[in-house]
């Protein structure tokens, strides 16, 4: 550990050294470039071709208190909407590379700081619409917001490597309008249409549509998106409420996605579009989300915010598994793959309401900000499903096994398997309350700020088929502390909490349930700038998060003897380690992020079993110990005409069963053309056509294959 500390406290000073020193060194322009010290307010904006301020935040609003990034004191990485157009981003994997200490696991889900996280927010709010196997896009979405760390004090019940939080598209009271069209490689195309303006003096409307098909690159894998979003902005005198309405429809052919299976050194045993599915499986989406803000000032010096969202989703889903490789000729090497067929529905219903007052006033020398607030959030979930497996011979009635290297798809036909009556399916349905009050103080006094709140939570768990459930309390805090050493800069430190309650599956007295909730602490100090009139901003930190109370297996076996296995709560994950970031207007038409993250997650203590969820050994799975990546465009205003090039670093990993997930790098490049009416957009992913595993999962399903390179052209008018 303190081997470990003092390589942290290393790489946290050369990380401020590098802020500090090296890049105003790295931002100084030429002698025919515009001069830095002639930046204005007047000159942000974009049209007429120059780059200044595009990437760049002004306000962070995920820690409750919206604030400055300088005067932060937590860690929250923020991407804008036009880094989103940039990049052609459509759902929120294309987005991951841009955060520090955030790579790929499955679907929607990341390891963040060495851990696995799937906790999604939209507008500050618990509900994800896309919950399942479905990957959040980026239509209606203006900005997100990744708030690193445990985050239990402000959210509740959440994984300790952080949390996302989409804020969704709102309506302007100026007019405007854009319709798209896009077209490329892997029969891909699509059109999308946005217009938003005063209805009258108080009323402003906002209306979507997003439409885009296309072939995935595994065989017999394809998608089709449609969005639909509506929303009304009603303007008081001291506020606003704000009205919305989204539906989310896709459509997944040959899905659900497993991964390629490898070697235990992580090379893909066979070409990376192979696919376990049949053309005739799929995975079909649809969810409805409406929800109602109010913003409002009741006095100059307090505020109020409330949001409710409701969200009903349906997911059907038909597809193959991958059951166990296994030597269909004897020649001493896998070849095929037994396949498992299932036929699954799941459905949720959601509520999430959420509400806060913030008062400001100052004592004196102190100026103080008080946070209150709670929230709520319940949903039912049901579950209906039946797998039928194969053997490693074509059988009547049962699924084929499926060749690695010659797979013949359309030999097996779902429709003459030997499922049960519906009646059979296994049926599963659960209820999920959580309830939550807060406080939170800030106080300012000269160059020092300050940070201190509680919260108490109530949760439950209830299976309601058959009637079993569970239900605790949880108290989290934190604290932190920012110092102003000059206007463009300043340290922060932190301390806080979280928690996550056991599944209810594991709460069974039997087992030696009921189990406390998981619990995670962090410490987390370093440096933030913003240098040359807030033209470069960076942030630089080192931190430890230690993850408690993790279930496993009990190395006594059944300790009752009561026919059940128990389980105990002595499992410890530690993670360390160190994360620089950096956004800048490297010239008034040049500008760049940068990113680079160290990560040590090691598992620190178990019960001798080896048995933590996601491990192997000592490493933890699918966490890497070095990522980076930069994204950066140059602006030819003379031509109206961007180019932007970024790269992706990510270090060696272990998959779930313990092989080997291979380092990689990828590079993506855009060409943008952008006046007052048009702008164009030309895309390449992955440039090189790099083969790689973007995470690895377990040894029968394989790893998740990165993309190969493919190109699109989109067209937008604007008016």
């Amino acid at each position: 550990m303190f081997r470990m500390t003092r390589l942290l406290t290393t790489s946290a000073l050369a990380g401020c050294a590098f802020a500090l020193m090296a890049v105003p060194a790295f931002a100084v322009q030429s002698a025919d470039a515009p001069d830095t010290a002639q930046y204005t307010d007047e000159d942000v904006v974009i049209v007429t071709g120059r780059a200044r301020s595009l990437y760049r935040v002004g306000e962070i609003s995920s820690g409750k208190l919206p604030v400055e990034p300088l005067l932060s004191t937590q860690t929250v990485q923020v991407i804008n909407e036009q880094l989103i157009e940039d990049q052609g981003a459509r759902d929120a994997q294309d987005l991951y590379r841009n955060f520090s200490g955030v790579s790929v696991f499955s679907y929607a889900g990341v390891t963040a700081r060495g851990f696995r996280q799937e906790e999604i927010y939209f507008d500050g709010l618990r509900g994800d619409p896309y919950a399942g196997f479905s990957v959040p896009q980026l239509f209606n979405v203006s900005r997100v917001e990744f708030l690193k760390g445990p985050a239990g004090m402000l959210y509740g019940p959440g994984a300790p490597g952080g949390l996302f939080n989409y804020i969704t598209k709102t309506p302007g009271e100026e007019f405007s309008a854009q319709s798209s069209l896009v077209a490329g490689t892997e029969g891909r195309y699509g059109a999308s249409a946005e217009l938003e303006g005063g209805l009258t003096d108080r009323v402003s409307g906002r209306a979507g549509v997003f439409y885009e098909t296309m072939n995935q690159p595994r065989r017999n894998a394809d998608s089709t998106t449609q969005i639909f979003d509506a929303g009304l902005a009603i303007a008081l005198d001291r506020g606003r409420i704000l009205l919305q309405a989204t539906r989310y429809d896709q459509d997944l052919g040959g899905n659900r996605l497993r991964g390629v299976p490898t070697d235990d050194a992580g090379n893909f045993l066979t070409d990376r579009r192979w696919n376990h599915n049949e053309d005739s499986d799929f995975l079909r989406l649809v969810s409805n989300v409406l929800q109602a803000r109010i913003e409002y000032e009741l006095t100059s010096s307090l505020s109020f915010d409330a949001g409710l969202r409701w969200n009903e989703g349906e997911e059907t889903q038909q597809y193959h598994e991958p059951r166990g490789l296994f030597d269909s000729d004897g020649d001493g090497a896998v070849d095929a793959s037994i396949r498992e067929f299932r036929d699954q529905e799941r459905g949720n219903q959601s509520w999430s309401f959420g509400a806060n007052a913030i008062w400001s006033h100052a004592f004196g020398r102190i100026d103080n900000r008080l946070l209150a607030g709670v929230d709520w959030f319940t949903r039912e979930s049901d579950f209906l499903g039946f797998s039928l497996r194969g053997r490693n011979v074509p059988t009547a009635g049962l699924p084929t096994p499926l060749s690695l290297f010659t797979p013949e798809y359309g030999v097996t036909d779902p429709s003459t398997y030997a499922l049960p009556p519906r009646a059979g399916y296994r049926l599963t349905r659960s209820e999920q309350e959580r309830r939550g009050i807060y406080l939170m103080n800030e106080a300012t006094i000269g160059r020092f700020i300050g940070v201190v709140g509680v919260r108490q939570d109530r949760f439950e768990d209830t299976d309601l088929v058959t009637g079993d459930g569970f239900q605790d309390e949880a108290t989290t805090w934190r604290a932190g502390g920012v110092y102003r050493l000059r206007e463009d800069v300043s340290l922060f430190a932190q301390w806080a909490e979280s928690f996550e309650p056991q599944s209810i599956s594991s709460q069974d007295p039997l087992a030696g349930g009921p189990f406390d909730p998981s619990a995670g602490e962090i410490w987390e100090a370093g440096i933030r700038t913003e240098l040359m009139d807030g033209h470069i901003q960076s942030s630089a930190s080192i931190y430890r998060i230690v993850r408690s109370n993790v279930l496993q297996s009990d190395p006594r076996g059944d300790v009752g003897n009561d026919g059940v296995d128990d389980l105990v709560a002595l499992g410890e994950v530690t993670s360390e380690g160190f994360e620089f970031d950096v956004t800048a207007d490297i010239t008034s038409n040049w500008v760049a992020t940068m990113s680079y993250a160290y990560n040590d997650t090691l598992i620190t203590g178990d019960a001798g079993t080896n048995a933590l969820t996601n491990s192997v050994g000592d490493r933890f799975a699918n966490a890497p110990q070095h990522t980076a990546g930069f994204w950066t465009r140059y602006q030819f205003p003379q031509i109206n005409t961007a180019v932007a090039l970024g790269g992706d670093y990510v270090d060696v990993r272990q998959s779930i069963s313990g092989q080997k997930v291979r380092p990689y790098v990828v590079f993506d490049a855009s060409v943008i053309y952008e006046t007052d009416a048009w702008r164009a957009l030309l895309r390449i992913d992955n440039l090189f056509d790099e083969t790689y595993a973007s995470s690895g999962f377990i040894d029968r399903t394989g790893h998740f294959p990165g993309a190969p390179r493919s190109v699109f052209v989109e067209l937008t008018r604007r008016w």
